[in-house]
């Protein structure tokens, strides 16, 4: 018998079932989690891709508007805008914060400034990354939590703006623990080491939670929307009742149908109970639309046991396939763009 590697294995599924082709969504979509600059795609994003190009195959798609996370801050915020100047209707942009500052007399006034004058251009929301209390230190050398008196003034801004804040706490539980034999993402962490944060020194997955609900509960005039399923894909009991404690709290979908996909009876129970909260979102940006197919597929049909990645990125997030959830239309039309208009406050016409 053949020996090899865990790499090299490709197993090719020997199961007859129902493959159905999704060219495009069902209904018009809104995707409130997308970048398209230098977070993910580095400095030099402008030269990577043509934003008309960009919204065309969006359109291909169904996918009629897009939250972009990228606005970033100061010459990077007036360089993306006009960016996407000419497709307002199609792309609204969220701004970031600069927290190299965090614990001096001038961040609270500096970041106000910013927040107000961004506003003022167009900015539609804040979005707030993980490295804030993962990487980011304050002035004595403590690591910066979201739920730090000293971020008040910013979410009673972004309450008296009406701008939500899309923030990305925690990842995978897997990425927290010990990358061994028994870590369920092994492959996905040994190709990417930094991604662990099984760290001396850091917060634990557990007290990043905390710190979420913390942040949430104290700050019940502004609507935060809580990437990545509420930071805890793999609980959904616990993301319900969080739903169930906060109204002021929304979830994305954003780079979770791998895990949402293979417990798929609990999934459409989740989706069908909060589907005024959940925000369709993939990750994606103009480099890639694999996502947005995989996507549809599990949130319009029953279909069983399919990848959850694009086969040359395999074993992606996971070694294992997701089944469909078949939403009824009525869900389906909340999850892909009515609660986005909702909460932006969005005028589209070509979205019903």
């Amino acid at each position: 018998m053949k020996k090899m590697l865990l790499e090299d294995y490709r197993p090719q599924l020997e199961c007859v079932r129902a493959e159905t082709k999704i060219t495009k969504a069902k209904f018009p979509v809104i995707d409130i989690h997308t970048h398209m600059g230098k977070l993910v795609m580095g400095k030099k994003y402008k030269d990577l891709y043509d934003t008309k190009s960009h919204i065309t195959k969006l359109n291909d798609l169904n996918v009629e508007h897009v939250v972009n996370l990228d606005g970033c801050y100061g010459k990077d915020f007036d360089n993306m805008m006009k960016k996407v100047s000419d497709y307002r209707d199609s792309i609204s942009t969220f701004i970031w914060i600069d927290f190299s500052k965090f614990g001096t007399p001038e961040f609270e006034k500096e970041t106000t400034e910013h927040i107000l004058s961004s506003f003022h251009k167009g900015a539609k929301g804040i979005k707030m990354w993980k490295v804030i209390s993962l990487e980011y230190k304050d002035e004595k050398g403590n690591y910066i939590r979201t739920d730090d008196p000293r971020m008040k003034f910013i979410y009673k801004l972004a309450a008296k703006l009406n701008l939500p804040i899309l923030i990305h706490i925690a990842d995978p539980t897997a990425f927290f623990k010990p990358v061994d034999e028994n870590n369920e993402r092994y492959e996905e962490l040994k190709q990417n080491p930094s991604w662990s944060f099984c760290k001396e020194g850091l917060m634990s997955f557990e007290e990043l939670l905390v710190m979420q609900e913390n942040m949430i509960r104290n700050n019940k005039k502004t609507k935060f929307i809580i990437a990545h399923f509420g930071s805890y894909a793999e609980n959904l009991d616990y993301v319900g009742k969080q739903l169930d404690k906060y109204p002021n709290m929304y979830i994305d979908t954003a780079a979770r149908f791998s895990e949402l996909g293979r417990v798929p009876y609990s999934a459409r129970k989740f989706f069908i109970k909060y589907q005024d909260r959940i925000l369709f979102g993939t990750d994606s940006t103009p480099l890639s639309y694999s996502e947005y197919l995989i996507a549809f597929r599990f949130l319009e049909t029953f279909d069983e046991c399919f990848y959850h990645h694009d086969e040359k990125d395999y074993p992606g997030q996971g070694r294992w396939y997701i089944y469909g959830i078949s939403l009824p239309n009525k869900v389906l039309k909340k999850i892909y763009s009515q609660n986005a208009i909702k909460l932006l406050k969005l005028d589209l016409k070509n979205v019903v």
